[in-house]
């Protein structure tokens, strides 16, 4: 039988044809094989233009303050073994710590470089030295200890930040002079025991109880049920000596509500103190070198003076008494160390998005794929537009970003009283935009470097995990969001009811006639930031009164204050982003005024109108509630092609902006084939 004829031959005939009218190129001429050259690594710098503007002036606006201490604990670090010191890639050393190590290793490895820290005076005047500037340096050196790894920042930030904040801010002189030179020398190693089993955002709701026993002068902290132990809390399975304790007051049989008090829980020697019981939270998905533990209160009892008495106090004879009568307000004040927390958290997230997209701009300006033409050289990887927007708006987002994170940072280091409730919400919108940003990064970083960025060394792919924690801890993201526009609304409702205008939060637009949006979007008025603001300020003015006409309506049918605002979560939410992506523009625009024409000037309109663009373009509200037709909201989309092409020349001189030295990105910025050749002993 002729194979041809046979079912087999008849298939692979027709695959034959198949193949043939579908090839993109004429088949070449046979010639003899003659060895290839092999692929080799050429920097970036070697293929890309010179920078257009100063890559230290947009280091100067993006980090904002500080710069020389950044860069004296960034050589600390590279300086000494106990941050793990690697070789690769034509002579190139790497700091990043050993994840392969088990959680055990990983949390004393975190101590030792605490321990390195502290004696190299990083630590110093951290909670003794007064002033904003001292405060800004305490961040700014923070932010560095994060681009080295999440456990170190976290394991220093709940003993400075939540511990030693709460009893410089809750505390009185007696606290302070007990506990904070101490703290700041690690003589004793606080931590923060506010969430429990039962009990994450509903503070409110914890379940310890303290109760004043009049007849000692001392209170006895207990935890009544499963539900009330302790969790979470940084620091408590391994090293921690002392914690902030919140429990329900409890005096005469009346529950005065949530307070904060200091309790000792181990020794001088490490030994756990009697009636205190504390259990390992486990392994995690990420965080490993911080010491998470539970703790259970057996009736211990602390002296009367261990209440944190800023806000309230106990008496000898058990009489309460408080410089703040409302009982919401008093709530509020007490949890106040919370929102320095939530300021460190949203800066330390853009710090890694700048890490993960220096490390994968870097590598798509030395990566080439594929050649749009018979025997042409392949692209570099960021030549292609497809790779152009998945990596630009990410860059034009992180850099407007670090204008609202320095924005932030400088408003709470001059913070009044007056100016607490905004605080609150701008560090609340800020924190659950700018950390659900860094995992969108993160994960288009990890992407964008194809096989090489799960290499754990690569760091963009670890990064996923230690840093996922950051949409939950201090503050769930979705309901930070959801008290912006509960707040959003109060202003509303006050504004109508005082008939004042409004004042502050960004609000004073309303105060004028609702801005007019041209038919027909050209590119000058897509670039325009007037059309910008005006579009931004569109969204959230009509976003609040959609958002406060539909709780009204819920209210008309007889639902409580409470269950109109959850009923309207859907409103809420985009209220709540509309106004953080207004802040976050408005912010920026401010900075980019005060740069004097010229090339940098040019660079960050560039970035602004990118931002506005992607932001217009992953939003379905411009378009759901009209303040967009079809067209306009297409010729947006375009723009956004057009921006990142524009954009592209400068990719390298931005992310060689941010600050961050070579030894702190990973070998895959640099010469990859070098770091994974044979005799680099790569693994």
């Amino acid at each position: 039988m002729d194979p041809a004829l046979s079912p087999a031959g008849r298939r692979a005939a027709a695959i034959a044809r198949h193949l043939a009218g579908v090839l993109p190129y004429p088949p070449l001429a046979v010639s003899a094989l003659e060895p290839s050259p092999c692929l080799s690594y050429a920097p970036p710098e070697s293929n890309e233009p010179p920078p257009a503007f100063p890559p230290a002036e947009l280091r100067a606006l993006l980090d904002g303050h500080h710069l020389r201490e950044r860069d004296w604990v960034f050589r600390a670090m590279e300086e000494s073994p106990l941050f793990c010191p690697r070789s690769r890639g034509g002579g190139r050393v790497f700091v990043s710590p050993d994840y392969n190590e088990g959680k055990e290793a990983q949390r004393e490895a975190t101590m030792r470089r605490v321990g390195y820290l502290a004696r190299k005076g990083v630590f110093h005047g951290w909670l003794t030295e007064p002033g904003a500037d001292a405060e800004l340096r305490k961040l700014a050196l923070l932010e560095c200890l994060g681009v080295y790894d999440h456990s170190l920042a976290i394991k220093i930030g709940v003993h400075f930040f939540l511990w030693g904040s709460a009893i410089k801010f809750l505390g009185t002189k007696r606290h302070h002079d007990k506990w904070l030179f101490d703290t700041e020398n690690y003589v004793i190693k606080g931590c923060f025991a506010m969430t429990e089993l039962g009990h994450g955002s509903n503070v409110r709701g914890i379940e310890t109880i303290a109760t004043y026993d009049s007849k000692t002068r001392e209170f006895i902290i207990n935890t009544p049920c499963e539900s009330a132990q302790k969790y979470w809390i940084g620091g408590a399975a391994n090293h921690a000596t002392h914690t902030i304790v919140f429990a329900q007051l409890h005096i005469n049989g009346r529950n005065e509500g949530v307070h904060a008090f200091v309790a000792q829980i181990r020794d001088e020697y490490g030994n756990v103190l009697p009636n205190v019981h504390i259990a390992d939270c486990g392994h995690k998905i990420g965080l490993n070198g911080v010491d998470n533990g539970r703790i259970w209160f057996q009736n211990i009892r602390v002296p009367r003076e261990n209440l944190l008495n800023l806000v309230a106090d106990v008496l000898p004879d058990g009489q309460y008494v408080s410089m703040i009568d409302d009982p919401d307000q008093r709530f509020a004040a007490f949890l106040s160390p919370l929102t320095l927390g939530r300021v460190n958290i949203a800066v330390n997230s853009i710090y890694m998005s700048k890490v993960g997209l220096a490390i994968a701009v870097r590598y798509s300006l030395s990566r080439r794929a594929f050649s749009i033409a018979p025997d042409g050289p392949e692209m570099l990887l960021l030549d292609y537009p497809s790779h152009q927007r998945r990596l630009l708006p990410l860059l034009a987002k992180v850099c407007l970003m670090s204008s609202a994170g320095n924005f932030m940072k400088k408003m709470y280091v001059k913070r009044t009283p007056e100016m607490s409730k905004a605080i609150h919400i701008y560090s609340s919108a800020l924190k659950a935009t700018l950390t659900w940003q860094n995992m969108t990064t993160l994960q288009e970083c990890r992407e964008a470097c194809g096989g090489q960025g799960l290499k754990t060394e690569n760091r963009v792919g670890i990064f996923k995990a230690e840093f996922d924690v950051q949409s939950t801890f201090e503050g769930d993201n979705n309901v930070l969001m959801q008290q912006v526009s509960k707040a959003l609304y109060a202003e509303f409702l006050a504004a109508q009811k005082k008939k004042k205008p409004f004042k502050g939060l960004g609000l004073e637009h309303l105060n004028g006639p609702s801005p007019v949006i041209p038919d027909n979007l050209t590119n000058s008025i897509l670039r325009s930031s007037k059309f910008q603001m005006d579009l931004f300020c569109l969204r959230e003015r009509n976003l609040l009164k959609l958002f406060a006409e539909e709780v009204s309506h819920h209210l008309a049918q007889g639902e409580s204050r409470e269950k109109a605002l959850m009923l309207s979560y859907q409103l809420a939410e985009d209220l709540a982003r509309a106004f953080t992506e207004h802040t976050i523009l408005q912010i920026f625009l401010e900075d980019e005024m005060n740069v004097p024409a010229g090339s940098l000037k040019e660079v960050l309109g560039l970035l602004r109108s990118l931002y506005v663009m992607v932001s217009i373009d992953e939003s379905a509200s411009f378009l759901r509630y009209g303040y967009l037709s079809r067209d306009n909201v297409t010729s947006v989309r375009k723009e956004v092609m057009k921006l990142c092409s524009e954009l592209r020349p400068h990719a390298l001189a931005v992310v060689s902006s941010f600050g961050i030295p070579d030894a702190f990105l990973s070998p895959l910025a640099f010469d990859w084939i070098e770091a994974n050749a044979l005799s680099s002993g790569s693994h």
